[in-house]
């Protein structure tokens, strides 16, 4: 639909589909891919309809290295990476909006729900009509020259259904095709058999906040913050209450558990940030912002500040359940200032921790 409504607006456009794996079968498939080779002839029946150049350009070595491989780090060291975010970071923003201007083209058009805008400091990315489907956290990753060269025709739909209903009132066969959604370089979902394939297995202590052993894993990897089934513990806790993880000790094959309270987030903060658009003036002195932590996170009120090249987040509310290595997207409003990879958080203390 993204492609159509480009056709409709009169440019001269061009059908690429992105081949990220030598072996397809790797890939998601069905309803749960995004990449794969069905997705591939989806693309290419649309572009005939519209009577345009269709492609497939392989990024293939490029997913590897800049996603797959940084996923697989990311874990080692005992955190949890966004592969989407880095995606749109390294394969859909960067490898393909570079060759596209080297081949003369003046954006690359994506069917995401978000906005670019032109504001009294620059180009802007905001939020999307339909908050619903809002995606402009999986974006926040996107920087000032790659705003220039994006457009998102679909932004200022009301919902989701009415792009499906014009879709089949194109004739597009697609048009209930089901959302695509988790990790597509993992086709079973299994992402903690994939982690061991990868990595290995590393046995370790499942271990309470005062540091006793409750349990075993088979790799610390396996894990991730605010995890709370799949961690067989034999061990009750002593007031009956569901263990949540709070902590991943990779070097010393750790994984602390405890109670939910435990989990409440009181300060995110990292060096590696990004700029939607021109740096915010006020950010050296601080601002008030809302952050989001996840895709479908509500925002929450915080004061953000830039101190010593580190972003230093601090919301209004404490954050339940953050794991260091995803991005703190930050917004002025609907407005997308920029977004920052979680390298260290502070919790609340045990004594202030409301049970």
């Amino acid at each position: 639909m993204a492609a159509a409504r480009a056709v409709d607006a009169g440019h001269e456009v061009v059908g690429v589909h992105l081949a990220l794996s030598r072996m397809p079968g790797t890939l998601r498939t069905g309803a749960r891919g995004c990449c794969t080779i069905e997705d591939s002839m989806d693309a290419r029946r649309v572009s005939t309809a519209l009577d345009i150049p269709y492609y497939v350009w392989d990024f293939s070595e490029r997913f590897q290295a800049d996603v797959i491989d940084d996923f697989l780090s990311e874990y080692a060291e005992g955190r949890t990476p966004n592969p989407c975010l880095r995606c749109n970071e390294k394969i859909k923003f960067e490898a393909l909006l570079d060759r596209a201007m080297d081949l003369g083209f003046d954006k690359v058009v994506t069917g995401h729900y978000a906005r670019v805008e032109n504001g009294a400091d620059g180009i802007e990315l905001h939020r999307a009509s339909d908050e619903a489907k809002d995606q402009s956290y999986v974006l926040g990753v996107l920087n000032e020259q790659q705003l220039e060269h994006c457009w998102f025709p679909l932004a200022d739909t009301p919902s989701k259904e009415l792009v499906r209903q014009e879709a089949e009132q194109r004739g597009f066969a697609l048009a209930r095709k089901p959302d695509s959604h988790d990790i597509c370089f993992i086709p079973d979902g299994d992402t903690r058999g994939y982690l061991n394939d990868k990595l290995g297995e590393a046995p370790g202590d499942i271990v309470d906040q005062s540091g006793e052993s409750i349990g075993s894993h088979e790799g610390a990897h396996g894990y991730t913050v605010g995890q709370r089934r799949g961690l067989h513990i034999g061990t009750p806790a002593p007031d009956g209450k569901p263990r949540f993880v709070l902590e991943i000790r990779p070097k010393v094959r750790e994984v602390v558990v405890g109670p939910k309270e435990s989990l409440q987030v009181t300060l995110v903060a990292g060096t590696r940030m990004s700029w939607a658009g021109r740096k915010p003036a006020q950010i050296d002195e601080g601002m008030d912002v809302q952050v989001q932590i996840r895709a479908h996170a509500e925002p929450v009120d915080a004061f953000a500040q830039l101190v010593d090249g580190e972003l230093v987040i601090r919301p209004e509310h404490p954050l339940v359940g953050v794991a260091t290595g995803q991005s703190a997207v930050v917004y002025a409003g609907t407005r997308v200032l920029g977004q920052v990879t979680m390298d260290r958080t502070e919790r609340l203390e045990p004594e202030a921790v409301a049970v």
